[in-house]
């Protein structure tokens, strides 16, 4: 399949199309809720914290399915009633927005670092090595670009850098 769904889904043009079910532990929003819940309730107890995951995938992303071997050109009709059976959901996150929140007293502390550090391992991809204080001075500095549903790093170093240290 290569990269057509990353390429096809990287920036977020209109608006959600919506369905909703009931939740598949496969699904990882609803998995890190569950990984966080055991931890939590491990360690602190049934009612001692109160969890809210506070994105829901309602987004619909589809697939326009293409065969591609001998005498596939007599089955499909390309880009004809292109719209696509759905392949599944997704929730539409920007950066810096609050996926998971944990409300519980301050002697629990140390147990909700731990539960969030365990449930970043259910989110694909990775998480920057900035902290939340670093990437909005980053992002006033026009260092981090937003590119889709990333950022470009513009480093402070480079051929041009050299060039203006050298002649000045």
């Amino acid at each position: 399949m290569g990269r057509r769904p990353a390429r096809c889904y990287r920036y977020c043009k209109n608006k959600p199309y919506p369905k909703s079910r009931v939740p598949d532990a496969k699904i990882l929003l609803e998995a890190a809720r569950i990984c966080a819940n055991k931890y939590m309730v491990k360690s602190c107890g049934k009612d001692g914290f109160h969890i809210r995951v506070r994105l829901h995938p309602f987004h619909v992303i589809r697939i326009n399915k293409m065969l591609s071997c001998a005498g596939a050109d007599r089955l499909q009709t390309g880009m004809r009633g292109a719209f696509g059976k759905p392949q599944g959901t997704v929730a539409r996150v920007r950066i810096g927005q609050v996926i998971m929140s944990i409300c519980t007293k301050l002697q629990n502390k140390e147990h909700v670092i731990e539960a969030l550090h365990r449930v970043k391992f259910k989110f694909p991809g990775r998480f920057t090595k900035f902290n939340a204080d670093e990437f909005e001075d980053m992002v006033a500095e026009k260092r981090l670009i937003p590119d889709g549903c990333g950022v470009k790093y513009i480093p402070n170093r480079g051929p041009l850098d050299k060039w203006w240290a050298l002649h000045s």
